[in-house]
């Protein structure tokens, strides 16, 4: 692994400071993650917040083009680089009189799973987290805010292995409405909180765009239900193009903060479906390198906490992976992620010192 150099980070990001200060050029970045995260984007209803990223990204001049399931903004240099980012948030859906069920997995979403994934594991983690967790309900397309309401408790169903939600406040709601967990930015100590999951990564993008990169950036839907793939892929085949140089932005939990510290980035070699493109994966690493930022591998983290799991953590099935093995290679890339704590919730923490390198890291592109 590589170290943090100091004297490089207060060159690129200003002075490097600690507890409740945090890095004074990273405010820019910070603004647009606040706007971003007050939009909802409930998996399956992300119509909104394509037409707010839509708008943001015209304004610096791009060309934006929007398919179904992915928002696709151009630069100058459109082939050197595609950086990908899933825009779709945790939340609920509105199933029935005052019945809400986790989003993602609604039964007509299984089908998308392929029973390996990390998200099917997490759900038993995570369903008793959500009690007094603020919520709020808008119309699918618009965004129309309709209301808030409160959790009050949250359980798997075991006839439709889902989680159900009681909720407190919404029970007007017809079948059919999304419904997001209120959420708001958190910084504290040198970490910042909130549903980061994915809507940090579309910041970083646009947050790039703004300083000049000339790439291309993928904004996809579904993620969370297994389908965005889907719709990366379809682009790539609209346009007839093939790439070893497709980079899939997301966070990736770890088990404690001492876990997630540990690195500032995190790669892979590979996931479940099988491996990323290795001249990629080592162009970043190389990178890291020469900038002093610390990096670690998931797959190797996960296989060598599995040697002391009775069950084996899987190793996932990503966007990505999924991309390269319909393929069978010829789109491919890698992932880079930020470190995370409290996966799948809205408070999903990161460091500031992770956000500063991933943008250090990716502004070497430009």
């Amino acid at each position: 692994m590589g170290s943090v150099d100091l004297a490089i980070q207060e060159q690129m990001f200003g002075s490097v400071v600690t507890d409740q200060d945090f890095y004074p050029e990273l405010d820019e970045f910070l603004d647009i993650l606040k706007f971003l995260i007050r939009e909802p984007s409930v998996v399956g209803n992300e119509d909104s917040f394509f037409r707010l990223l839509r708008r943001e990204l015209e304004e610096i001049g791009l060309q934006v083009q929007q398919y179904h399931g992915v928002l696709v903004a151009q630069g100058t240099k459109p082939h050197d680089l595609f950086l990908s980012a899933h825009i779709d948030r945790h939340g609920l859906l509105c199933t029935g009189p005052n019945e809400f069920q986790y989003a993602a997995f609604i039964a007509g979403n299984r089908g998308e799973e392929m029973g390996d994934s990390a998200s099917d594991y997490m759900l038993n983690k995570i369903e008793d987290r959500f009690a007094g967790q603020r919520v709020q309900a808008h119309f699918p397309y618009t965004g129309t805010y309709l209301g808030q309401g409160e959790i009050t408790r949250s359980y798997i169903c075991p006839e439709r292995g889902n989680l159900i939600f009681e909720v407190d406040g919404l029970e007007f709601l017809q079948p059919g409405i999304p419904v997001s967990f209120l959420d708001r930015l958190q910084i504290c100590e040198g970490l910042i909180s909130a549903q980061l999951d994915n809507v940090v990564s579309a910041a970083m993008i646009i947050y790039l765009f703004r300083r000049g990169f000339q790439g291309t950036g993928l904004f996809t839907a579904q993620e969370e239900s297994g389908r965005s793939w889907r719709y990366t892929l379809s682009w790539f085949q609209r346009e007839r193009l093939t790439t070893q140089r497709l980079v899939v932005l997301d966070t990736s939990p770890y088990a404690t903060r001492a876990e997630a510290d540990m690195q500032q980035i995190t790669l892979r070699h590979r996931d479940a479906s099988g491996p990323f493109s290795e001249a990629m994966t080592q162009e970043l690493v190389s990178r890291c390198e020469s900038l002093g930022l610390s990096y670690g591998f998931k797959d190797e983290y996960i296989m060598a906490k599995n040697k002391d799991r009775d069950r084996p953590f899987p190793l996932g099935r990503t966007e990505l992976g999924r991309v390269v093995a319909a393929t069978e290679g010829a789109i491919s890339g890698t992932t880079l992620q930020i470190p995370t704590t409290e996966y799948h919730t809205s408070s999903e923490t990161a460091a500031l010192s992770a956000i500063a390198a991933m943008l250090q890291l990716l502004m070497s592109y430009l």
